[in-house]
C-alpha cells in the first residue's frame, strides 16, 4: 500500500506543481511548437518514470531501431494494465498523441498535459465520435505526429488479448502511414494482479517490424487489424 500511496501522491502533486511549467510551455508553443512539444514531452516522460520508480517497476525493451525518426507512424499495442501507458510512453523518442476515453477530460490538469501531447480522446459509446477521432488522427498525422492506440478499446480484465476493432488501424491505411505493433508484457504484476496494492515488477515491451500499409492489397488492409492482433499474440504467448 506504500508504494500506490506514493505512487499517487507524486502524481497529485506533480499535477499540482507543474501549473507554472504549462504557462512557459504555452508561450513557448506560440514561438516555436516543435520546441514546445519535445519539451512537454520529456516533462511527461520523466514524470511518468517517477512514478515507475515509486512503484518499483521497472522494464526492458526490444525493437527501438524500428522506430523511424523522420516519419509519423501509428503504434499498436496490447492493453491490460494502467501502467501500459506509464511504461511505453516512456521510452518514445518522439511527441505522439496516445488515444484515450473521453472521461479523462474530467480531471484538472491532467487533460491539460495530455491535450499539450496531442492526446485524442474517444466515447466509446458514441459511434460518431469514433469517426471524428479517426479523422482527428488522421489530420495528427499529415502534421508529422505520431498516434498511439490501444486497438482493444479497454484494458483486458484478465489479461487475455481481445479482439482488435478493425477502426483503430484505419487512420493509417486511410494516411499511408507505417504501424508498428508493440507487444506488453509484465505490467498486470504491478497492480492489476493484486488490486489496490502496487508492488515491484518487471516489463518487457516488444517493438515489432512496421507493417508498410502502402504496399498493402485491398484486402490485406481490411484484415490489417487481425494480422497486427496476431504478430502480438505470437509475443505475448512466447
Amino acid at each position: 500500500m506504500i508504494r500506490a500511496f506514493f505512487a499517487v501522491l507524486f502524481v497529485a502533486l506533480f499535477l499540482i506543481l507543474s501549473s507554472p511549467l504549462m504557462a512557459i510551455e504555452y508561450f513557448v508553443h506560440k514561438k516555436n511548437p516543435k520546441k514546445a512539444d519535445m519539451q512537454s514531452l520529456r516533462i511527461v516522460q520523466w514524470a511518468f518514470r517517477c512514478v515507475m520508480f515509486f512503484s518499483g517497476m521497472t522494464y526492458e525493451v526490444t525493437g527501438l531501431e524500428y522506430i523511424p525518426d523522420d516519419e509519423p507512424v501509428v503504434f499498436v499495442a496490447n492493453h491490460a494494465s494502467m501502467f501500459d501507458v506509464v511504461v511505453v510512453y516512456s521510452l518514445l523518442p518522439y511527441t505522439t498523441g496516445f488515444v484515450s476515453k473521453k472521461s479523462v477530460l474530467k480531471v484538472p490538469l491532467l487533460r491539460v498535459w495530455m491535450k499539450r501531447l496531442h492526446c485524442l480522446f474517444l466515447d466509446r459509446e458514441n459511434p460518431r465520435d469514433g469517426l471524428n477521432m479517426i479523422l482527428n488522427a488522421i489530420e495528427l498525422l499529415k502534421q508529422g505526429i505520431s498516434v498511439f492506440i490501444f486497438p482493444e478499446g479497454t484494458r483486458s480484465k484478465n489479461g487475455e488479448l481481445l479482439e482488435f476493432k478493425a477502426g483503430a488501424v484505419k487512420m493509417a491505411t486511410k494516411t499511408g502511414c507505417k504501424v508498428i505493433p508493440i507487444a506488453i508484457k509484465g505490467t498486470r504484476d504491478a497492480l492489476e494482479n493484486h488490486f489496490p496494492f502496487v508492488r515491484s515488477a518487471h516489463a518487457k515491451v516488444a517493438i515489432l517490424p512496421p507493417v508498410n500499409t502502402k504496399a498493402l492489397e485491398p484486402e490485406e488492409k481490411k484484415h490489417l487489424a487481425d494480422y497486427v492482433r496476431g504478430q502480438i499474440a505470437v509475443v505475448l504467448e512466447d
